[in-house]
């Protein structure tokens, strides 16, 4: 990928860019999440982006934190569209014996979470993003070759123009340096649904 097409919404602390590699090194207290549960609202946390109108595609990243060592410690894929709407997925530390892989997705100002819990000896995810019009798929591999889904979500604004990337932060009093590859751009890897089929008045606010 062409990282000339991607732009920053907030640096990090510091970061490096090579042909195929980005290191980004987070700066404490920082993170995105809005309202839900906690209360609060963070909206400080680096993405690097690139802009597209394209309504199909699929978007695909390796992510290494071996240096994450503080809770919630965290770096993933993220499609930021302003303050109240994105989504983005990814591992976060929790301890030394286990952490969360996971996605949040944010309508309206309200944030989501969704979580398994992994071994803490994991430092290495997989993620791609799917689009399908306003639609998303966010999946998780191991391996770079079977990838398993996450979550299907909607997104209110996700309909136009996105901008979709990466992020990396340290909600606490942490910092550690996170490690992106193999960044992709392909064909959407989402096929078309081909089961239940949409009810009438679906069929006709499509028509």
């Amino acid at each position: 990928m062409d990282m000339r097409s991607f732009q920053w919404t907030r640096e990090p602390e510091s970061y490096a860019i090579g042909e195929d590699r980005i290191e980004v090194v987070t700066r404490p207290h920082t993170d995105l999440w809005q309202r839900t549960y906690y209360h609060f609202q963070n909206d400080n946390a680096p993405v690097f982006q690139m802009e597209t109108g394209e309504k199909y595609f699929s978007f695909v990243v390796k992510t290494e934190f071996a240096e994450s060592h503080h809770r919630f410690d965290q770096c993933g894929i993220v499609m930021y569209l302003d303050s109240e709407n994105w989504l983005k997925a990814s591992v976060e530390y929790e301890n030394e014996e286990y952490q969360h892989l996971g996605s949040v997705v944010t309508n309206g100002g309200w944030s989501d979470w969704a979580t398994t819990v992994i071994d803490a000896g994991v430092k290495e995810m997989w993620y791609r993003l799917s689009r399908r019009e306003d639609d998303y798929r966010v999946e998780c591999s191991q391996d770079g070759e079977n990838f398993q889904q996450m979550r299907i979500c909607h997104m209110q604004k996700g309909g136009g123009k996105i901008r979709f990337g990466i992020y990396a932060c340290s909600p606490e009093d942490s910092s550690f340096r996170a490690v992106f590859r193999h960044m992709e751009l392909t064909e959407c890897r989402w096929n078309a649904h081909d089961g239940q089929q949409p009810d009438q008045a679906e069929k006709e606010k499509q028509a």
